[in-house]
Order: C-alpha cells, then sequence, then structure tokens
C-alpha cells in the first residue's frame, strides 16, 4: 500500500499544510467496494492522490459494469480525476477492443483490488476542498439522481504559520528617566600660586567656552531645569601639599562662580569638590607609558603609607629625568576641573507633542512616552519598529526596551536581531516566553517547549496557545 510523506511549506518559517483523512483507518464503503488508504499530498503545484479501491468481493455479471469517478470539490469548484471501471467479463474485453476509455482511465476485472494513484494541478481553491467518489452502478452517467457520492478525505491546505501572540510591556514612567547629566572637562590655565579666573588667560577662552556650550544648551533649553552644577578640581601633585589643596579648593570656587554668576543660577545649585594632587591622573599616566623603571616609579606612586610631599621628593630625586618629563609633558594635564550639569526634562502627555519630540529630540523622551506613541501606530509599519528601535537606542540596557524590541523582531521572523535584543531583556516571565518563541521559530522544539512551558506556568497566558501550536508543530515534524 502507497504512503507518501507530506510535502510541507518550509519548517524553518513553521508553515503547515496537510490533508485531513477520514479516522478507522481511512475506509469508505460503499454497497459494493471499499476504498482505504487514501493520500492526497501538496507537492509544490500538484496533488498526489492515492487511494485502494477493493472490489473483490464485488461479483459483476459478465456484461455489466461500475464506474468511480474521483472528484476534488469545494462545492463551488470541481476537478474530475481519471475514472475507475470495474467491468464483468464481457464488458471488460469491449472496453479493451474498442479502446472506449481515456488513457489515463483505469479497466479491471471485478474480484481485485485497485491500486490507484494519479497527480492533479493544484489550484488555489483546492486550499480547502473535498475528495469524493462517484459510484456509477447503473451505466446511467453520473447525474445527482443516479450516483452514490462516497466522501473519502478533507483537503485542508491553508498555510498553518507559528504566530504566538504578544503582549508588550508598558514601561514604567520612571523619574529617573527624565534626569539626565552633562559633563565635560575643561583645563583652566591660572597664574602661578594664583585662584582668580581671567577669561583671556592663554588657552582659557578656548576652555571656558567649551564650559559655556555644554552648561548653556542646557539652561536655554525650555524643557530642562537645571538641579545642580557640580566642579570639581584637580592639582599636580608638585609643590607642597598644603598650598595644592588651597589651590584646588580656590581654583574650583573661582570656577563655579564664573559659572553662576553667567546664567544667575541660585547658589544652592553650586556644588564644589577638589582633589589636593592628582595621583590617580599621574598613576594612569605612567602604566600605560614605556617610561624606564615604571615599576620602580609605580612603586612610589602607591606608596600611601608616605607623606604626598615625600612620594613627590622621591620621585624628584630618584629620577630626575624622569621627573623632569613628567613635570613638563604630563602634569598640565593634571591640572583639570571635571564638570557636571545634573537637569531634569520635563514630560510630555500629548502624542503630537512626544512625535513632535521624537522627530526633533529623541533624547529628550522616557522609554514610557516612546512607548505612548508606538501604542498609536500600525503593528506593520516601519514607524512602528523604529520607535521601539528608538527605545532601545537611548535606553540600550534597558530590560523592557529590549524585551519590547525583540517582541517586535520576533513579530517579523528577524530571529538574529531578536536573539540580540533578547540578550538584554532580563529574565522575566515574559522574558522566558519571548526565548521559548524564538527557539519554536529556530526548530529547537525541545528548548521551545521548556521555555514556554515555564513562562505559563508563571502566568503569562499568551504561553498556553503558542505551547498548542508548538505540539502542532512538533507532530508534523515527526510526521514527515
Amino acid at each position: 500500500m502507497r504512503r507518501f510523506s507530506s510535502l510541507l511549506m518550509s519548517l524553518a518559517t513553521l508553515a503547515v499544510s496537510a490533508a485531513r483523512i477520514p479516522a478507522a483507518e481511512s475506509v469508505a464503503t460503499s454497497e459494493l467496494v471499499t476504498v482505504s488508504d487514501v493520500s492526497v499530498e501538496r507537492a509544490e503545484s500538484s496533488l498526489l492522490v492515492s487511494f485502494d479501491i477493493d472490489a473483490s468481493a464485488l461479483n459483476l455479471k459478465s456484461d455489466r459494469e461500475v464506474k468511480y469517478m474521483p472528484v476534488i470539490t469545494n462545492g463551488t469548484d470541481s476537478v474530475e480525476l481519471p475514472l475507475v471501471v470495474v467491468a464483468g467479463r464481457n464488458r471488460y474485453i469491449q472496453n479493451l477492443r474498442h479502446e472506449t476509455l481515456d488513457e489515463s482511465d483505469i479497466l479491471t476485472r471485478s474480484g481485485h483490488i485497485v491500486d490507484y494513484s494519479t497527480v492533479v494541478a493544484y489550484e488555489k481553491w483546492m486550499e480547502e476542498s473535498e475528495l469524493v467518489v462517484y459510484e456509477d452502478e447503473c451505466d446511467c452517467g453520473f447525474s445527482d439522481g443516479n450516483t452514490r457520492r462516497i466522501s473519502l478525505a478533507g483537503l485542508d491546505f491553508v498555510e498553518r504559520v507559528f504566530s504566538p501572540k504578544f503582549a508588550f510591556v508598558t514601561p514604567p514612567a520612571k523619574m529617573e528617566d527624565k534626569i539626565r547629566e552633562g559633563s565635560g572637562t575643561a583645563y583652566i590655565d591660572f597664574p602661578v600660586n594664583r585662584t582668580e579666573i581671567n577669561p583671556t588667560y592663554r588657552r582659557n577662552p578656548i576652555e571656558l567656552a567649551k564650559i559655556r556650550d555644554t552648561i548653556g544648551a542646557i539652561a536655554n533649553d525650555p524643557d530642562s531645569r537645571i538641579l545642580s552644577v557640580t566642579i570639581k578640581g584637580f592639582a599636580s601633585p608638585e609643590g607642597k601639599y598644603k598650598n595644592n589643596e588651597r589651590l584646588a579648593d580656590g581654583r574650583s570656587r573661582a570656577l563655579a562662580e564664573y559659572v553662576r554668576s553667567l546664567y544667575d543660577f541660585d547658589p544652592s545649585l553650586m556644588k564644589t569638590s577638589w582633589v589636593a594632587e592628582n595621583w590617580e591622573g599621574l598613576r594612569d599616566f605612567v602604566a600605560h607609558s614605556a617610561l624606564p623603571d615604571t615599576v620602580a616609579i609605580l612603586a612610589i606612586i602607591d606608596n600611601h603609607d608616605l607623606d604626598p610631599d615625600v612620594r613627590e621628593k622621591q620621585l624628584k630625586s630618584r629620577f630626575p629625568d624622569e621627573y623632569a618629563f613628567l613635570l613638563r609633558e604630563v602634569y598640565p594635564a593634571l591640572r583639570r576641573s571635571d564638570y557636571t550639569v545634573r537637569y531634569e526634562i520635563r514630560s510630555f502627555v500629548s502624542v503630537d507633542e512626544i512625535k513632535r519630540v521624537m522627530a526633533t529630540a529623541p533624547q529628550k523622551l522616557s522609554i514610557n512616552e516612546i512607548y505612548v506613541v508606538a501604542n498609536t501606530l500600525d503593528p506593520d509599519s516601519d514607524e512602528y519598529r523604529e520607535a521601539f528601535e528608538l527605545a532601545v537606542r537611548m535606553y540600550p540596557t534597558d530590560t523592557i526596551a529590549n524585551l519590547n524590541m525583540a517582541a517586535v523582531a520576533l513579530m517579523r521572523d528577524e530571529l538574529s536581531a531578536a536573539e540580540a535584543y533578547l540578550a538584554n531583556a532580563g529574565d522575566s516571565p515574559r522574558a522566558v516566553y519571548a526565548r521559548g518563541v524564538l527557539a519554536a521559530k529556530q526548530g529547537d522544539y525541545d528548548t521551545a517547549g521548556m521555555l514556554l512551558e515555564r513562562a505559563a506556568d508563571d502566568g503569562i497566558a499568551e504561553a498556553t496557545d503558542a505551547i498548542a501550536q508548538l505540539k502542532e508543530m512538533k507532530l508534523l515534524k515527526e510526521s514527515k
């Protein structure tokens, strides 16, 4: 008996088509014959139809015949397949002698089993149809009043695609998402042992402009409110520690006052700190340099049991050449001012306003605000995807942003992208569910089943439907 493997759509995309074969071992019986082993398989643009007609119990008179006409129909459209003619002895000989049948039709003697198979061109209407056999016992033709209809199989070639549902996670409106920082480093030049700022002295016009550009962009932005401005000053290690401490403190305060005067800040917004001697910066340079005696120099720098003035004296006396080089080439860069502006961006409420900001200054938006807009867009549109991509771009380490973007990628079968986003999506039940969907789409059904079951146990309602789909995929794969 014939059995043909289903020629399915690509399992890589989890598309499925199949024929619905009746139960009871695919047996259909008329009063005269039994039809069994029914198989209808789709291969690209054709259908392979096969079954057995058992006429072994049919005892026809010599001049009698019974015709069987298989038909594929959906009730509106139909196609007739080659006939099967079961004939008595004389009728059999007459059919052979006079060639009364088409070349594709099958002629057999009563009492035999017909091994029937044929190929027919597949048409779209056959997607949901039925295979039947009409039996003409009286040689009256296949008219409704004179034929018996035997139903063999329901055909279902509707494409099945693994299409799990996704419920996107609404990001909470977090206060910290609207609080930002702008920062930089300036190298302000001061006359020796002085702490007052001269805006025109040496590099100061350029360095002060850097500070004004950073703070001014925020101070002049109507959507922003400055919460604090912090300035941290560093002095280099040469000279006496007490004097360097005075200079670092005084110069930090002078720079803070300079900034406050420009923008008329409330004094409470200004915060200063200082590092009397920037040994950390010196160590970093030496550790990455090709200076002779690097290990010995680092040993002195790292000896915090020694007074800073003693450490500087040892460097100067034991390594005079290296010290002269450091003093000339490195120490100026150690004298720096780090500045940080902490500010708050106002909340945006209306969709139109958020869209405007999204187009002009997306860095001002919180994840929640971006989601508000995404929720109004067509999920099939490019704008929908771009909204979720923006959330990840603005908040690359946020687990919710990555999880939602992974869901978008999974909906579009962008599996590599989904895998990358899921690496940063955390281990919440919804992240587990998304990883289960990814595994299923990759064809790893065992892993998918384990993850989806775990997600279902943790209350993810969509996992139940996905598990049902997955079981169908596994059965079809096993029957392939």
